[in-house]
């Protein structure tokens, strides 16, 4: 059956009109016509309301259906269906709850929406119909929970990200509606198992991380407590890229999760925005500035639902794909043989939704990533506006916008959003600048996720200006008016305070000042700082320049940075996205002090009431009720419900139970049986057998320096070092069974984590043939980590391993949905570990390692030349260049942790200085690990401790906090 778009927008004006009351406020039919056996026809009406089907006929007859899977499913096999009104004519005649009617609806997607030949129901056809007959429950609760927003006009977020690490989302869609027993039993009678099937579906490539999984969870969380919400996004055909390990290490090939179709999309061909690159800035006769010529690009809107846990709330995920209109092709071109010239306008328009990230290297890749990032602002305001218009009414009030409209950027990759939504009210809806800046401030609002430089995103002026030559406009005049704020604030009597705080606060870096302001300062050109140095604003060079004075009084100038070449003029993100939105979050406790001591230290004075914190969380229902049933039932027994699924403080009361031996050989119980499936990942995946006797220790994460990586690996060269030089008595005695596994994508262009890879490869490849080992030890590197692992490895964890250098990662959520599994996690004090300790208890969190507040001074004592390495740490490097790994050399990845400065030297992330305390932690894990009760224990209080970190908390103080948006419960 047919279903109606969110909103339909008119071509000529783009747009978007109200479809929903015309939709909901009256009875319209629709009428299909079936072919019946005789040869007559009769007509087959559907209520838009209530999907009831009506047989309009003058005599009875009766319709023959022909069931496909009779032929290809022999034990599925079932007569011809003979009846008056068959159901299989119409997915939503009947959709009850029923594992029934979900056979039928499933029936009927194999035959009527297919993908694949007519003669077979294989998995994967299983699969998409199963998926389709899903979505018709989810259109129906999607349409209703959208009629109604229109309908109520109430305050909306909307979350813009870079990434939606989804994961695969039959199980979650069926789990959130209640219907995994009746799809359980409706495909078993069709044939097949509902987890089989649900093995066929292709993880979603639009996400990398954590930034992507935590906005996914951000999504259900919405959906579940009925906060009015979208979420925006684009279309990656290939996402970041598929992870192939092969002898060389890591080795990328493009993701192909689109290949067959994604079965939970709807395309919107009647939503779409033009996007405009290039081109020059001119001002109109009417007073405004207008954007011509250039590349222009159209955006068009994929709609994915999300529903909610218990709720018929189901909110959206829009995904732009970029393209152009048939006119753009040339055919002239084409004919004439320039095939590649006839479709360029195409290839380029489409090139800019065909990878998540991009590498940057070349000008090429910076001009696409930019290019990706104004798209997603550009269409996202765009359609947002226009909903606030349709909304409003004939008479749009602009001051109301940011009492109805929230938008919540993810990281800095959003940040155009600002200059974009100033470009749309004054050059479009004709505002004036004080009123567009005021609307926008209150609008927008920034989560940072890192405290990383290079992850605080520049752009450079000169590429920004000739891509979007309108915004830089803007931009500067909102620099030009933080300077004029800066001044005000801070005077001009001491102007090396004044022009230090210009040289971190501003948005243009390496700029010379407004003429404005720098007349003001050289009026105090010689203003004195102490006794032999006095400050100068130079015309030649950006910034401060010292004035020393002689003994015999001449004037000795000397500039702070050499003035040739000048540094690059760039556009600083993070700066824009603070002085353009009401309030910016860390993601952790600890982050956000660092944000508001260290990172933003000046913005933090300037504005504290802008700061806060909003620690990350995950869904319960992904990562604890769907990918782990067991632990899920066992939960419910003890609590006495299923409450905590909705309401994690629940999870609490388990510690009353904590030494419980019944509720202990349970637990064991479902982490062993967990185990074992992951002991069939491992072989499926990489060809080596472990066992599930073992102790299973992971850390999957995206490769990078910061997360140490490396330093597990080398505890673990470090580990099997000593047990070669043990007898096998002596080895059994001191060390428990460990399985080490990995998993995580090293960016394409990182070469340093890519290096990280292959020792780590390398490392199994000789522990695991290693016969005088054997089960003792053995190291996996789990290729094309995705959800779909995590939600196999992270139920089975023991040991999870989160040991980045203190202060550098910003929440973490995977040590999150560990914890909630029941796993005991070795780390340091950074950013969310310091909270899961503080909840799980101190005894039950192996902790080593420096504190952020000591880095700095550690990073300067080894530039100084006084960290003196410790011997075993010299020792295991040392063994690593013996070759018994292999004959390829690791100089390179090992020189990055010698020497005391230099680029990629001096061991910036400290591995050196932590590894003692990393491997004395590790001997305190094999000694806990060897009591199994006192380790369930531990486990059980983990899970208990974990209550906090669901993002239904999360999401709640955002909405009270950041968004002052509602719950909107459905009638």
């Amino acid at each position: 059956m047919a279903t109606l778009p969110l909103s339909s927008t008119t071509p000529s004006t783009g747009r978007t009109e109200n479809c929903f009351s015309s939709y909901y406020s009256s009875s319209i039919s629709r009428v299909m016509e079936f072919g019946l056996k005789n040869g007559c026809n009769s007509k087959l009406l559907f209520s838009s309301v209530n999907y009831k089907p009506m047989i309009m006929r003058g005599s009875r007859r009766c319709i023959v259906i022909r069931n496909v899977f009779s032929e290809s499913k022999p034990k599925s096999e079932e007569p011809i269906i003979e009846q008056e009104t068959p159901s299989i004519l119409n997915p939503l005649s009947n959709l009850s709850p029923d594992s029934a009617s979900r056979q039928s609806s499933i029936k009927y997607h194999a035959e009527f929406t297919p993908l694949f030949a007519p003669n077979d129901f294989s998995l994967p056809k299983a699969f998409f119909a199963a998926a389709q007959s899903v979505r018709d429950s989810l259109i129906i609760n999607w349409n209703a929970t959208y009629a109604h927003y229109e309908k109520m006009n109430m305050k909306q977020a909307y979350y813009l990200s870079m990434e939606f690490l989804q994961g695969r989302a039959l199980l979650n869609a069926i789990g959130n509606l209640e219907l995994t027993d009746a799809y359980g039993d409706a495909l078993k009678k069709l044939g097949h198992n509902l987890e089989a099937v649900a093995c066929q579906e292709r993880d979603a490539a639009l996400g990398n991380g954590g930034l992507g999984r935590l906005a996914s969870c951000f999504l259900d969380s919405l959906a579940t407590l009925n906060y009015p919400a979208w979420g925006y996004g684009l279309r990656y055909k290939y996402g970041l890229f598929k992870q192939m390990i092969t002898k060389d290490g890591q080795e990328e090939v493009a993701e192909n999760w689109l290949e067959i179709a994604n079965p939970w999309e709807l395309v919107r061909n009647d939503v779409s925005y033009s996007i405009k690159f290039y081109g020059k800035v001119v001002s109109g006769s009417d007073g405004r500035s207008h954007w011509t010529g250039g590349e222009d690009i159209r955006a068009v809107a994929y709609d994915v639902p999300i529903p909610g846990y218990q709720t018929k709330t189901t909110i959206n995920l829009r995904l732009w794909c970029t393209t152009v209109s048939s006119e753009d092709f040339d055919l002239s071109a084409f004919n004439a043989g320039e095939h590649a010239k006839a479709n360029e306008a195409r290839a380029n328009a489409e090139k800019i939704c065909s990878v998540l990230y991009p590498g940057d290297e070349s000008m090429e890749g910076k001009i696409l990533r930019l290019k990706q990032q104004y798209t997603l602002c550009s269409a996202s305001l765009q359609d947002i506006i226009s909903q606030f218009e349709r909304r409003s009414g004939e008479h749009v009030n602009w001051e109301e916008f940011p009492e109805k409209v929230a938008v919540q950027m993810n990281d800095t990759h959003p940040t155009l959003c600002i200059p974009e939504l100033m470009r749309i009210l004054i050059d479009v809806k004709g505002l004036a600048w004080k009123e567009a800046w005021n609307i926008t401030q209150r609008t927008v609002a920034y989560t940072n996720h890192t405290v990383l430089p290079e992850a605080l995103e520049k752009w450079s002026f000169e590429l920004m200006q000739s891509l979007l030559p309108r915004h830089v406009e803007i931009i500067e005049k909102i620099d030009e008016e933080l300077v004029d704020t800066i001044v005000s604030e801070y005077g001009t009597d001491d102007p090396k305070l004044l022009m230090g705080k210009l040289n971190e606060l501003r948005i243009l870096e390496n700029f010379h000042l407004p003429s404005s302001v720098a007349s003001i300062i050289k009026d105090k050109i010689t203003c004195q700082v102490d006794e032999d140095k006095k400050i100068e604003i130079s015309d030649e060079v950006d910034g401060l320049v010292v004035v020393e004075e002689s003994e015999e009084g001449d004037i000795e100038k000397q500039a702070v940075e050499e003035p040739v070449p000048k540094p690059a003029k760039l556009v600083r993100m993070a700066n824009l996205c603070i002085v353009g939105g009401h309030a910016v979050n860390g993601v952790a406790e600890i982050h956000s002090q660092i944000v508001k001591e260290q990172v933003f230290r000046d913005f933090f004075e300037l504005w504290p009431e802008k700061f806060q914190n909003k620690t990350n969380g995950v869904t319960p229902r992904r990562w604890i009720r769907f990918c782990n049933p067991e632990l899920s039932s066992i939960l419910t027994k003890w609590i006495g419900s299923d409450d905590w699924v909705l309401n994690t403080e629940k999870l609490a009361e388990l510690r009353k139970f904590a030494d419980n031996k019944d509720l202990h050989t349970e637990w064991m119980e479902a982490k062993r049986n967990n185990k074992q499936k992951v002991v069939s990942l491992i072989k499926e995946r990489t060809g080596y057998t472990v066992s599930p006797d073992a102790m299973f220790d992971i850390q999957i994460k995206r490769i990078h320096e910061y997360k140490r990586q490396l330093m597990n690996i080398l505890g673990i060269v470090y580990r099997y070092k000593k047990m070669k030089e043990m007898s096998a008595a002596e080895r059994k005695e001191k060390y428990v069974p460990r399985v080490c596994i990995f998993g995580g994508k090293a960016f394409a262009t990182y070469v340093q984590a890519k290096r990280i890879v292959k020792f780590i490869t390398d490392v199994g490849a000789t522990i695991n043939h290693d016969p005088e080992i054997g089960d003792l030890l053995k190291v996996v590197f789990i290729p094309d980590y995705n959800v779909s692992v995590a939600e196999l490895l992270i139920p089975a964890s023991e040991l999870s391993q989160h040991i980045s250098t203190a202060g550098m990662e910003a929440s973490g959520t995977s040590n999150m949905k560990f914890s909630m599994n029941g796993c005991i996690l070795i780390g340091t004090l950074d950013g969310a570990n310091v909270e899961i300790r503080e909840e799980v208890g101190e005894d039950n969190f192996f902790l080593f390692g420096a504190r952020a507040h000591d880095i700095a001074g550690l990073r300067k004592e080894r530039a100084e030349g006084k960290y003196v390495p410790d011997p075993c740490f010299e020792e295991v490097k040392e063994y690593v260049r013996s070759g018994v790994f292999g004959s390829n050399s690791y100089d390179e990845l090992l020189g990055s942790l010698e020497g005391n400065e230099g680029f990629g030297r001096a061991d910036y992330f400290l591995v050196g200085k932590d590894f003692p305390s990393y491997v004395e932690c590790q001997e305190q894990v094999d000694q806990a690990y060897r009591d199994q009760q006192k380790w369930t224990r531990m486990s059980i209080l983990n899970t208990a401790g974990s209550f906090k970190f669901s993002s239904d908390r999360t999401i709640h103080q955002y909405a009270k906090d950041i968004w002052n948006i509602h719950p909107v419960n459905l009638p």
